[in-house]
C-alpha cells in the first residue's frame, strides 16, 4: 500500500451514523417521535448535480420557531418516477411520491435559526421537477425558498457536430418570486466552461475535439441570495472530420493592452496546389485585432508554421477577448481566442498556461471532469498508464485553480474542482461500507513489510503486538461518521484495466492499487490490483493472496492515502482563502476551506507508526502504542484503511506508516492548520497534534541537512519493514532510525532533485509566510548549494536530476543539533525537467520575496523565462528519451532480483484475460499497451532500436510551472 509519486460510477460523499441506517426507497425505519417545531422553518431544495436519469438532491432546513431535539422532514416529489435511492446524515423512506426523512441520531438537535443539512441520490424518468412544499415536525415550512431554474435552449439534445467543433450554448434562466438570476454557469461533464453574469447566457466552446461518446452540456443557475438551480443537461456528439485541416500552435494567446503577442498556423497535409487560408475575427473585442489577414502554404512549405501577429490597442479592455478563426475552402478551420490581460497584473504567461491546460482539446481532463496524469497514456513511473490519475494530480488542480481565483476573483472553478475531488477520489460511504465495524483497540493485524517482491506474500501474525488507534473515536465525535474523509491516492480513469466498480467491469473512474511489496518493487514490477477486491479477476482469492498470507481470504475493499496530496490541497486551499479573503469573498469558498479542515483532521493518521507501535521499536516485541505515543509527528508515506466488502461481516481496519520521508514534509500545511482559525480541525486535539508535527518537522529538515546542503532521505521505526534491530551506528531522530533512501530503493527515493524542490517549495511558502528563522537557516544553505550547481540564463538551464549521497547525519541531539560534517550529496547528471524547474523557480520566489536575496529572484527570473522557451500548443515540454522502458517485458531473474515476480504455482488472470503467473513480464499483464499509438516506438527498442523519445505534458508539471508565473507575477509585480 506505498503510493510513490514521480516518479464509478457517480459517487456521492454521504455520512453513516452508527445506529442508522441508509435504505433504499420504499423501505421503513422506526424512529422516535420528534419534538414539535413552533411555526416558522424554511427549506432549501436544490439538485446538486444531475446525469441520465439519476441526481443528487442538497436540502438545507433552518428552523425559525423553538429549538427541537429530533427532526422529521415530509415532502412530495411532484414526479411518480422520481426516486430516492441513498440518503445521508438522516434516514429516508418513501411511499409513492412521498418522502419521509428522519434525523439520524447526531443531528436530531435544531436550535432556533439553525440550520442542518441532508442530501441523497436519487433517480428520475423524462423530468426531474423540484417539489415546493415541506414540513417540519408537522409544521408547513411556508418560508421555504423556491430554487430558480434552467434550460439550455440551445443546442438540442444529441446535436452532431465535426471536430474540432464550435458548439454555441444559450440558456434561460427563472429567478422564484422576490430573487434575480446573478450568474449562469456552462459545463461540459462536469468540468466548467465559463460564467455569464448578464442575460442573455450563453458560452461558445470552441476547439472541442471528437470523441465516440457524448459530451453533456451542463447550466447551473444562481440567484442573488446565491440559492442554487438545478442543473439542466444536455447530450452532443462530436464526430471526428474527414477533410485535412488547418492546424494552430496555440489554441489561446494573451495579449496585453497596447501590445502583441504571436502564434502559428501550418496545415495538416500536403496540399496539391497552393492554398489560402483566412483569418477573420469571428466574436469579441474589436479592439484586438490579428494580421494577416490571408496566408499562402504550398504542396513545399505546408507544414511549417506561419506567424499571425494579434495585436490589442491601448483602449483594450483586461479580461475581455477576441476569437480569430482560420479558414479555407476544404479544410477543417482552426480557432484561437485571444484573451486581454493587464500588464503587471498577472503573468500572461499563467493565463495561457491555464488556458492550454483547461482546453478540453488538449486531454487534460476526463469526460467525467477528472484531470489524468498525463496527455499521454504510455507512461510508466507510478501510474502505469497516463491516463490514471492520482491524489497529486487533484491536489495540483485545487493549486491551479486558487491561482485563476486569485487572477480573476472566479471561485467556482475552485470549489468545482473540490467537489469533483469528493465524488471521484475520496471514498464515499458506499465504498467503505464497513467502517462502523472497526477497533480502535485492535487497528490490524501485523505481516512484515519485506525488502523484496520475492519475499511475498507476506505471513498475517497476529501473535505480534499492535498498539491502539487514537484518533477514532475523537474523529467520530467530530463528524458523526466512521468514514475517513481523505484521497486514495490512485485511479484508473477510462477503466483501461477493466476492474470496473468492485468487479463490475465497466464503471470508469475506478479505485485501483499497484505497489504492496517492498523498497526493491520497481514500477514495472508491480501486480496492479482493484481497491475493492471481490475475487471477479486475479486469482480465487482476487489478488489477496498475492500480498499477505493467511489461512482463509474475504472479499474487502481498501485504500492508501498519499499525505502530500491531501496537505498539498489544504495549502492550495489557505492560499484560495487568503485571496478570496483579500477580494472579499472568503464566503464563496467557505464550503471548501471547512473540507479542507476535515481532510487535515484525518490527515494526522500519517503521524503514526504502522501498527502503532512507540518510536524506538527494534524488535516485533517493542512495546505497541498507547493513545498518542505512538506518534511520530512527522507526517509518513501513507496511511490506509480498509475493511469487508460483506456489510454483515463484523471487521475493519486502519494503518499508518513506519516510513518518514523528507520529501512528504509540509511545514505550510502544518502551519495552516495550527494557526489559521478558518482551518481549524473539529477534532479536539487536531490544533496541538499539527502544532507540534510543525516544530518536528522543522528539526527534520535540520537533521537530514548534509554538509553542502541537500537533504537527505528519511528516517523509519521500522528496520527492513520487520522492526528488526539496525545495523550498530544507525543515526537516530526521536528514536527514529536514519534510511537513505527510505521507501523504494529502485531507483532510491533520494536520488530525484525533485523531490528537494516539492519539499523545500513548501518549506519556502511557510518562510514566506511566518518569517521562521529554523526554516530561513535551512532555506539560505538548501538556495545556495542549489544554485551554485545550476546554469540558468533567460534562454536556457541547466539544473540538477539525479543526486547520489554518501555518509550519515548525526543523531539529533534537540538542545544542540551537531553539524552534518560526514553527511554529503553529490549531483550525478543534470537536466531540465520543466515541472521540477517550475517547483524551482516558485521555491526561489517566495525565498526571494522574504530574504531579499536578489541572486534567488534573478534565477527564479530568467528559469520561468527560460522555460517559457519549450512552450507548445498543450502548454510546455521537453523531449525525453526514456531507456528505462526496456524493462517492460522483463521477466523475473532470481540472479538480479529484478523482472515480475509472481510466487511459483501462483495463477490468475486481468479481466481482459491476460494470464499473470511465472515468467509474465510487466507488458504480459498490460497486453493492451500493444495497441497504444505510441507502442511501435517502444517495440522498436525491444527488438534492439534505439530508446524511444516522448513529450510528455504532465499534469502536476503544467501546473507547477503555470503557478510559477503566478506566483512570480504577484510577488515581484515590477518584474
Amino acid at each position: 500500500m506505498l503510493p510513490r509519486e514521480r516518479r464509478l460510477r457517480r459517487l456521492r460523499r454521504g455520512l453513516a451514523v452508527a445506529g442508522t441506517t441508509v435504505l433504499g426507497a420504499g423501505v421503513a425505519l422506526a424512529a422516535g417521535a420528534p419534538a414539535h417545531a413552533a411555526a416558522g422553518c424554511t427549506v432549501v431544495y436544490k439538485v446538486q448535480s444531475q446525469w441520465s436519469g439519476g441526481f443528487t438532491g442538497d436540502i438545507q432546513i433552518t428552523n425559525a420557531g423553538d429549538p427541537v431535539s429530533s427532526w422529521k422532514l415530509e415532502y412530495d416529489f411532484p414526479d411518480s418516477a422520481q426516486k430516492v435511492s441513498q440518503g445521508w446524515n438522516g434516514t429516508y423512506t418513501q411511499s409513492g411520491r412521498h418522502v419521509t426523512v428522519n434525523s439520524a441520531g447526531w443531528n436530531g438537535s435544531i436550535g432556533t435559526n439553525a440550520t442542518v443539512g441532508t442530501g441523497f441520490n436519487g433517480t428520475f424518468g423524462s423530468a426531474n421537477p423540484v417539489p415546493t412544499a415541506f414540513s417540519l415536525n408537522g409544521t408547513a415550512c411556508n418560508g421555504a425558498v423556491a430554487a430558480p431554474t434552467v434550460a439550455i435552449s440551445s443546442p438540442a439534445s444529441n446535436t452532431r457536430y465535426t471536430a474540432p467543433a464550435s458548439i454555441p450554448i444559450s440558456a434561460t434562466a427563472t429567478a422564484a418570486s422576490g430573487q434575480t438570476i446573478s450568474k449562469v454557469e456552462f459545463y461540459h461533464d462536469g468540468l466548467l466552461l465559463n460564467t455569464d453574469t448578464t442575460a442573455p447566457y450563453s458560452y461558445a466552446w470552441t476547439g472541442v475535439p471528437a470523441q465516440t461518446a457524448a459530451y453533456h452540456l451542463q447550466a447551473v443557475a444562481y440567484d442573488s441570495a446565491g440559492t442554487k438551480s438545478n442543473t439542466a443537461d444536455v447530450p452532443v456528439f462530436v464526430d471526428a472530420s474527414t477533410l485535412p485541416a488547418i492546424v494552430a500552435d496555440a489554441t489561446g494567446v494573451t495579449v496585453s493592452p497596447g501590445d502583441s503577442s504571436t502564434f502559428k498556423l501550418a496545415l495538416s497535409a500536403a496540399p496539391t496546389t497552393s492554398v489560402t487560408v483566412t483569418l477573420a475575427r469571428t466574436a469579441g473585442a474589436t479592439t484586438v485585432s490579428a494580421t494577416p489577414a490571408t496566408l499562402t502554404f504550398t504542396p513545399s512549405n505546408w507544414s511549417t508554421g506561419q506567424t499571425v501577429t494579434v495585436a490589442a490597442t491601448s483602449a483594450a479592455t483586461s479580461g475581455t477577448n477576441a476569437t480569430f478563426s482560420a479558414t479555407a475552402t476544404g479544410y477543417t478551420a482552426a480557432t484561437v481566442t485571444a484573451n486581454v490581460v493587464t500588464a503587471g497584473a498577472v503573468d500572461a504567461r499563467f493565463t495561457q498556461m491555464y488556458n492550454d491546460i483547461k482546453n478540453p482539446s488538449n486531454g487534460y481532463f476526463s469526460p467525467e471532469g477528472v484531470p489524468y496524469h498525463s496527455i499521454e497514456t504510455l507512461i510508466d513511473e507510478a501510474p502505469d498508464q497516463g491516463h490514471e490519475t492520482t491524489s497529486e494530480a487533484f491536489s495540483y488542480w485545487l493549486w491551479l485553480e486558487a491561482e485563476h481565483g486569485s487572477t480573476t476573483q472566479d471561485w467556482a472553478p475552485f470549489n468545482s474542482a473540490w467537489s469533483t475531488m469528493e465524488k471521484y477520489i475520496i471514498p464515499s460511504h458506499a465504498d467503505q461500507p464497513t467502517n462502523a465495524n472497526y477497533n480502535p483497540a485492535k487497528p490490524a493485524t501485523y505481516a512484515a513489510e519485506h525488502p523484496l517482491p520475492s519475499q511475498y506474500p507476506s505471513q498475517l501474525d497476529s501473535s505480534v503486538s499492535v498498539g491502539t488507534d487514537p484518533l477514532a473515536a475523537e474523529l467520530k465525535s467530530a463528524y458523526g461518521t466512521d468514514d475517513i474523509y481523505g484521497m486514495h491516492w490512485l485511479m484508473d480513469v477510462d477503466n483501461t484495466y477493466g476492474f470496473g466498480h468492485c468487479g463490475d467491469g465497466t464503471t470508469r473512474v475506478a479505485y485501483i492499487n499497484t505497489f504492496q511489496r517492498g523498497p526493491q518493487e520497481s514500477t514495472f514490477e508491480t501486480v496492479p490490483q482493484p481497491s475493492c477486491d471481490t475475487f471477479k479477476s486475479g486469482g480465487p482469492n482476487g489478488y489477496l493472496d498475492l500480498f499477505t498470507k493467511d489461512s482463509s481470504y474475504a472479499k474487502q475493499w481498501k485504500y492508501t492515502n498519499a499525505p502530500d496530496a491531501d496537505s498539498r490541497a489544504i495549502q492550495a486551499a489557505y492560499w484560495a482563502y487568503t485571496w478570496a479573503t483579500q477580494q472579499g469573498k472568503a464566503s464563496q469558498i467557505s464550503t471548501s476551506v471547512a473540507n479542507a479542515a476535515k481532510m487535515g483532521d484525518y490527515l494526522r493518521y500519517s503521524f503514526y507508526d504502522k501498527y502503532f507501535k512507540q518510536p524506538g521499536c527494534t524488535s516485533t516485541s517493542c512495546p505497541a502504542g498507547t493513545g498518542k505515543n505512538a506518534s511520530n509527528n512527522l507526517m509518513s508515506w501513507y496511511y490506509a484503511w480498509g475493511g469487508a466488502y460483506d456489510t454483515s461481516a463484523g471487521w475493519a481496519w486502519r494503518i499508518g506508516s513506519s516510513v518518514d520521508h523528507f520529501g512528504y514534509q509540509n511545514p505550510m500545511a502544518a502551519y495552516v492548520l495550527s494557526n489559521v482559525s478558518a482551518f481549524t480541525p473539529k477534532g479536539a486535539t487536531a490544533k496541538s497534534d499539527w502544532q507540534a508535527t510543525l516544530n518536528r518537522q522543522l528539526e527534520f529538515y535540520q537533521w537530514l541537512q548534509s554538509s553542502e546542503g541537500a537533504i537527505a532521505g528519511g528516517a523509519t521505526n521500522s528496520w527492513d519493514g520487520s522492526y528488526s534491530a539496525p545495523p550498530a551506528g544507525t543515526p537516530t531522530f526521536y528514536g527514529l532510525s536514519y534510511v537513505e533512501a527510505p521507501v523504494y530503493e529502485d531507483p532510491p527515493s533520494n536520488q530525484w532533485f525533485g523531490m528537494q524542490t516539492w519539499s523545500l517549495e513548501r518549506l519556502a511558502e511557510y518562510y514566506y509566510t511566518t518569517g521562521d528563522t529554523k526554516a530561513k537557516t535551512v532555506l539560505d544553505k538548501w538556495v545556495t548549494w542549489a544554485l551554485a550547481n545550476s546554469t540558468i540564463s533567460a534562454t536556457s538551464f541547466e539544473i540538477p536530476s539525479d543526486l547520489g549521497w554518501s555518509g550519515k547525519p548525526a543523531t539529533w541531539t534537540p538542545s544542540s543539533p551537531a553539524a552534518n560534517t560526514g553527511l554529503h550529496v553529490t549531483v550525478k547528471s543534470k537536466g531540465t525537467d520543466l515541472g521540477v524547474a517550475g517547483s524551482f523557480a516558485k521555491l526561489l520566489t517566495y525565498y526571494a520575496a522574504k530574504s531579499g536575496n536578489t541572486a534567488a529572484k534573478t534565477a527564479a527570473k530568467n528559469l520561468l523565462d527560460a522555460i517559457w522557451t519549450h512552450k507548445d500548443a498543450k502548454g510546455v515540454s521537453v523531449t525525453e528519451t526514456r531507456a528505462d522502458y526496456n524493462r517492460m517485458d522483463d521477466v523475473y531473474n532470481a540472479s538480479t532480483g529484478q523482472g515480475l515476480y509472481i510466487p511459483p504455482g501462483w495463477t490468475g488472470k486481468m479481466p481482459n484475460g491476460d494470464v499473470i503467473a511465472p515468467g509474465k513480464s510487466f507488458l504480459d499483464i498490460r497486453s493492451w499497451y500493444k495497441n497504444d499509438p505510441d507502442w511501435p516506438k517502444v517495440q522498436a527498442y525491444l527488438d534492439g532500436g534505439a530508446a524511444p523519445t516522448f513529450n510528455y505534458h504532465r499534469f502536476w508539471a503544467q501546473v507547477d510551472v503555470a503557478t510559477g508565473y503566478a506566483d512570480f507575477a504577484r510577488l515581484f509585480p515590477n518584474g
